[in-house]
């Protein structure tokens, strides 16, 4: 697909550095089960790098981050419901972009911070919301 100006991640791909006429891809959710389920413990990744490496793997500017972050919230709370394979994905170590929590991750996120602040990461309060300390040393660039 072509990105224009209007489309509804036009902002965020654009600050990727996606510009109005290259090419984007709009994700399969097995490619972000993939990168959110290789992400080694002590590491963490975000929206921006799973969206970079997907572009990068299909030899496109961008890769559509409204999609991908409706499939990382639904992969997650699938994984606290699963049975079986997804049971045991590390969602919690997916971030939002510049290393927020994600409050529509399961129970919110206070339960996000418990499970990151349990493998040793540093989580600050800004505000309504929490960050990740020092995401760039922890960073996991798929």
């Amino acid at each position: 697909m072509t990105l224009e100006v209007g489309f509804p991640c036009y902002n965020a791909v654009h600050r990727m550095g996606a510009n109005a006429g290259d090419t984007v891809v709009l994700v399969n959710p097995e490619e972000v089960i993939q990168i959110m389920g290789s992400v080694p413990e002590g590491q963490v990744t975000t929206i921006t790098e799973v969206c970079r490496a997907i572009a990068e793997k299909h030899d496109v500017a961008a890769c559509c981050t409204l999609t991908t972050g409706i499939f990382i919230m639904t992969v997650a709370n699938a994984c606290a419901e699963a049975k079986g394979e997804l049971e045991h994905l590390p969602y919690w170590r997916t971030l939002k972009a510049d290393g927020f929590l994600n409050e529509k991750f399961p129970d919110g996120q206070e339960g996000h911070r418990e499970k990151l602040e349990a493998e040793g990461f540093s989580v600050i309060r800004r505000g309504k919301r929490y960050q990740v300390e020092e995401l760039d040393e922890r960073l996991f660039r798929p």
